[in-house]
């Protein structure tokens, strides 16, 4: 059955007033984390609320499936800051740019699939390290400028910032308890709001930070040399980035898919992804990918279709336009409760309390990739490291896994049936099961439990064939599957093995 999501579905009612209320209550949770994820990052608030206003739109109309919010994320935004400290905001630009172009090749390619090969101790990594991350990032909020160097607070300034920020968590913990009907951020940060205004309350704001007044998007082009040198320190952190978003939005793909109970389309949802990341570096934008929580409190206002993702969008386009002076005089002690908490809820709990069931393997994985994003703020790198360790340890333990079982036929042939993957890291235990000195005239090799994966296999089986041949003796291969038999015959021109159905067998054969 093939499953399709229409720009607009006019088989099914819309409820306006639903859809433009869920709409409203997603920019307002939007709001204020691009807000922080953008200082957090190093990038002018202005940045972060325009990859808001256009991840969100464009993901809305032509994304995979009515319910998703995007915006700008912090799992996207983490990967760039390093570029951002070391090159500067037109390399994020560029980088947001690629990593928009990856995106819609993955779609294209129909390869959206292949984001499942990030072992799930990288993701633990990935998130618990983000989460401290995001975390530590708020206790720059605790320090002030004195004679042009960076202190933390002390005396009234300190104890102000944090009864502000405690009465945030307080009221994010809280009120769920009571109501769930309207966000818990949005009403902690205008109670906070409104607290620091009617008691005259001196203390850091937005304005503070950098101006979030603007206007339309303008169009610019990265300004970055384009040559192969900006290319290379844009690669990785592209890559990663668009692998991350990818991966964040096929999982939450996924998630509305089960809530209610339809099909989204995920290649669509990597064009659309790829498509707003484009328009993201070339109109100010800091990129993004769709967004866990707010597309659950979407879900939970009763949305099922486009338009309320199209209402946040816009709705956070006004507040640039003319909202400015009011999102200005915001406490920050308010976006820093508010983000304290996105890092407790960000963060793995589950991957703690499991960790004693956990390969040790996995968990040094997972442990050093949340070290490396950490001490390095550099998420790609961790990735990266995480992914090929992962790989290497798989490698090891699959290659531990071939053996032999021997016997003698009554025709007098010797049999050796494998068991395990013949690949490049099995290859050395292969070639020790065989005794071609002792082993008869003909010797029969089983592959029916086995796999010829690699060209070291090939080549192990090469060597093998050489040695029996240069012995005088006749060795078979037996029940190779069809892509093996492939495989050695694509190799043909390179090895001595030569490949031929035997009507015995049904093998490939050795005839010289």
């Amino acid at each position: 059955m093939k499953y399709t999501t229409p720009l607009f579905d006019f088989s099914q009612k819309i409820n306006y007033k639903t859809e433009i209320l869920a709409g409203l209550t997603v920019a307002m949770t939007m709001m204020p984390e691009s807000l922080s994820f953008a200082i957090l990052a190093g990038l002018p608030p202005l940045v972060g609320l325009y990859a808001a206003f256009i991840m969100g739109l464009v993901t809305a109309v032509f994304g995979g499936r009515p319910g998703l919010i995007s915006g700008g994320a912090g799992a996207t935004v983490i990967v760039l800051i390093a570029l951002m400290k070391s090159h500067g905001i037109e390399y994020v630009f560029a980088a947001v740019v690629l990593a928009g172009l990856f995106q819609i090749l993955v779609g294209l390619f129909r390869l959206g699939k292949f984001v499942r090969l990030v072992p799930q101790p990288v993701m633990f990594g990935f998130v618990n390290g983000l989460a401290i991350v995001i975390f530590m990032a708020q206790l720059e909020q605790f320090k002030t400028v004195v004679n042009g160097e960076l202190t933390w607070l002390s005396g009234a300034p300190l104890w102000t910032m944090l009864g502000l920020v405690g009465l945030t968590i307080a009221i994010v913990l809280g009120l769920p308890r009571i109501t769930k009907k309207v966000p818990a951020s949005l009403v902690a940060i205008l109670v906070v709001f409104a607290v620091v205004l009617l008691f005259g309350i001196d203390t850091k704001t937005v304005k503070d930070i950098a101006s979030v007044k603007g206007g339309l998007p303008p169009f610019h082009i990265p300004a970055v040399p384009f040559n192969l040198e900006m290319l290379q320190v844009i690669f990785p952190y592209a890559l990663i980035m668009a692998g991350v978003g990818l991966t964040e939005g096929l999982l939450t793909l996924n998630l509305v898919d089960e809530i209610t109970g339809t099909k989204g389309r995920g290649n669509k949802e990597c064009i659309a992804q790829g498509s707003a990341n484009i328009l993201n570096g070339f109109f100010f934008g800091m990129g993004g990918c769709p967004m866990i929580a707010q597309t659950l409190v979407n879900l939970s206002a009763g949305s099922r279709a486009r338009l309320s993702g199209i209402i946040a969008a816009l709705t956070i386009l006004l507040i640039i336009l003319i909202g400015a002076p009011v999102i200005e005089r915001v406490p920050m002690a308010a976006l820093t409760g508010v983000m304290i908490m996105v890092a407790i809820g960000t963060f793995e709990w589950m991957s703690l309390r499991i960790v004693n069931k956990m390969p040790r393997q996995d968990i040094f994985v997972g442990v050093l990739v949340a070290v490396i994003t950490v001490w390095l703020h550099n998420l790609a790198l961790a990735v990266l490291v995480g992914v090929i360790i992962s790989a290497l340890v798989f490698a090891w333990e699959s290659a531990k896994r071939i053996r032999a079982r021997k016997y003698m036929g009554a025709d007098g042939i010797k049999y050796y049936e494998i068991f395990g993957p013949l690949f490049f890291g099995s290859v050395a235990a292969f070639q020790e099961k065989f005794d071609v000195a002792t082993d008869p005239q003909e010797v029969v090799i089983d592959f029916k439990e086995s796999r010829v994966a690699d060209m070291s296999g090939i080549d192990a089986l090469n060597k093998l064939t050489v040695r029996y041949k240069q012995a005088g003796k006749l060795l078979r291969l037996k029940h190779l599957s069809a892509d093996c038999r492939q495989l050695l015959g694509n190799a043909a021109e390179v090895i001595e093995v030569n490949i031929q159905e035997d009507p015995d067998y049904r093998v490939a054969t050795d005839k010289n």
